[in-house]
């Protein structure tokens, strides 16, 4: 994986290689399952791996906001997590809510933190271990640093990103990005209008993966984002739904190829969808 412009991935042979630290009470080494459905979990984790429910444990429970600062020490000290772990993070949906979890500890300034290439369908699927048993480390005290936000967008910024030509990369299916359709089949409606924001190029989470969920290679990266990273030389804005799926696009763009302009615009479609007198553009992708 030394292609990539920084070392983030791990490969579940490595994964496998520390077990044993990450079931140790020392926090040197965590292993954390992040699922929006955590039942899963409940079933079958890699050994040592602690649960986090991204709805319920990542997210503000009465703001539509990622977790304070204070809360986000709450929850990493409380499961025996320190500052200067090393966070290995991984999940179902090929990572979704593990990238969007990756963000949020780079927003908090962790150090340490990567990905399981190829999350839960990929250690599942080829036989890696797996418990019921769930982890009780003893609580650390886990000191975030102060947000950084260069890698996050908020609305007013997208705004100023359609005047100024920004490329908006959004990462949801051709249905989602025309309007025909507000969210993935199955899943809660959260907007009131369906299409993109102006401008925006439709790149799917899906393209910057293989079929077993690992990521691709730095060249087939470089090559789908080409027109992209040519036309951002200040800034990449990447959208989705909710910000989960755009997390991948982040992490490929940010820490995969080094475009470290690269922004999460974690409001989404949500936020946009919902906004009065916001501009959205409906119909197919044309790109030049």
């Amino acid at each position: 994986m030394t292609d990539y412009a920084k070392d983030v991935l791990v490969s579940a042979d490595w994964v496998e290689d520390h077990l044993d630290e990450f079931q140790s009470d020392d926090p040197e080494y965590r292993l954390v399952e992040v699922d929006v459905d955590t039942e899963a979990y409940g079933e079958g984790h890699a050994p040592g791996a602690i649960g986090f429910n991204w709805e319920t444990q990542l997210q503000d429970q009465t703001r539509r906001d990622i977790l304070t600062q204070e809360d986000f020490e709450e929850l990493n000290g409380s499961h025996g997590i320190s500052d200067d772990s090393t966070v290995v993070l991984y999940g179902d949906s090929s990572n979704w809510f593990a990238a969007y979890t990756y963000w949020q500890y780079k927003y908090y300034g962790h150090d340490d933190v990567r990905l399981l290439d190829g999350g839960r369908d990929y250690w599942v699927e080829n036989d890696y271990p797996l418990t019921d048993e769930e982890p009780d480390f003893p609580e650390t005290t886990y000191e975030a640093e102060e947000p950084d936000e260069s890698i996050r967008a908020y609305r007013d910024q997208v705004s100023d990103a359609i005047d100024a030509g920004v490329p908006l990369v959004d990462v949801r299916s051709p249905e989602e990005f025309s309007g025909e359709i507000l969210a993935p089949p199955g899943l809660q409606e959260t907007a009131q209008r369906g299409g993109h924001i102006p401008g925006a190029r439709n790149i799917s989470w899906a393209a910057t993966v293989n079929e077993d969920g690992t990521f691709k290679s730095a060249d087939e990266l470089q090559e789908l984002y080409s027109e992209v990273v040519e036309s951002g030389d200040d800034e990449i804005v990447a959208y989705c739904r909710i910000g989960e799926r755009s997390s991948i696009a982040w992490f490929a763009l940010h820490e995969l190829l080094g475009e470290d302009q690269t922004v999460n615009y974690d409001g989404s479609w949500t936020e946009w969808g919902n906004l009065v007198r916001a501009p959205i553009e409906t119909g197919e992708a044309q790109h030049d």
